[in-house]
């Protein structure tokens, strides 16, 4: 049986944090030790990721039920995604892949929930295994408005700079699709929300009903090509920086801007 999800996301920041150590002891022996766990942690990951598809497609009744609370639902659907997004898309996310039919999802709850994460937080930290947290701007590490990450994944992801926003829909459009070849057959949700990713990526988009993943993911990997680097090194540079300016918590939620004696 595959390990819950949770827990494999905090072993992973555990060993990322862990090589990062050894790096910056120059331990080559460890790291090279921590690596190769690290990338065990991380297909155990996917085959998590996999029981949770099971679930979207009815195979464990139990996680079809309504019960599920909102926190989790928010983030089952940003752990597909992999991507920081905002409540619409993490709705449309949640209904194609892992609603049930009948319910709702609240997206205008997301605001409190959020806040609520931050408080529990700073209340007593590290009390759960994961926090839906802020997604931080590049330049002022303030959060970004309306999007919403997972405090486990790594700062870099949890970054945004000017070229992320269509780093991160590209990558989005990459997981959709690849959740969507898992399925037996595609849904109308599933359909249309493939399409709205096919429809803004050129070369991908064919009818509603004949949207085809692989050219979707083959569309977004060269698009990807063009801005992930650059991308990769704003974000790394910013993340640096966080690590430097904020603490803990400010590193999950943001840095709030003070107005400063004798600025305009």
């Amino acid at each position: 049986m595959a390990e819950p999800i949770d827990n494999v996301e905090r072993r992973i920041s555990t060993l990322r944090a862990a090589v990062r150590r050894a790096v910056m002891a120059r331990d080559d022996v460890q790291a090279t030790a921590l690596r190769a766990e690290l990338r065990a942690a991380e297909r155990d990951w996917e085959q998590a990721l996999g029981v949770l598809t099971k679930q979207a497609d009815g195979q464990l009744a139990s996680v079809e039920s309504p019960l599920v609370s909102l926190r989790d639902q928010v983030h089952h659907a940003l752990t597909l995604l992999s991507a920081p997004a905002a409540p619409k898309l993490i709705a449309e996310v949640h209904n194609a892949f892992l609603g049930v039919a009948g319910t709702a999802f609240a997206t205008g709850k997301l605001t409190h929930l959020r806040r609520d994460e931050e408080r529990s937080f700073r209340t007593a930290r590290h009390s759960r295994p994961y926090y839906l947290c802020s997604t931080l701007t590049a330049e002022h590490l303030t959060p970004a408005r309306g999007l919403l990450a997972v405090s486990t994944w790594p700062l870099e992801r949890r970054i945004v700079g000017p070229l992320s926003p269509r780093v991160d829909f590209l990558n989005a459009a990459i997981q959709v699709a690849e959740q969507a070849t898992r399925l037996p057959e595609q849904t109308l949700p599933v359909a249309r929300l493939l399409w709205r990713f096919a429809a803004n990526i050129p070369g991908a988009a064919g009818g509603h009903e004949t949207t085809d993943p692989a050219i979707v993911i083959k569309a977004a990997r060269a698009e990807l090509e063009i801005h992930a680097d650059a991308d990769r090194t704003q974000r790394a540079e910013a993340a640096e920086r966080a690590r430097v300016q904020l603490d803990e918590a400010e590193q999950l939620f943001g840095n709030r801007l003070r107005v400063l004696k004798g600025s305009a």
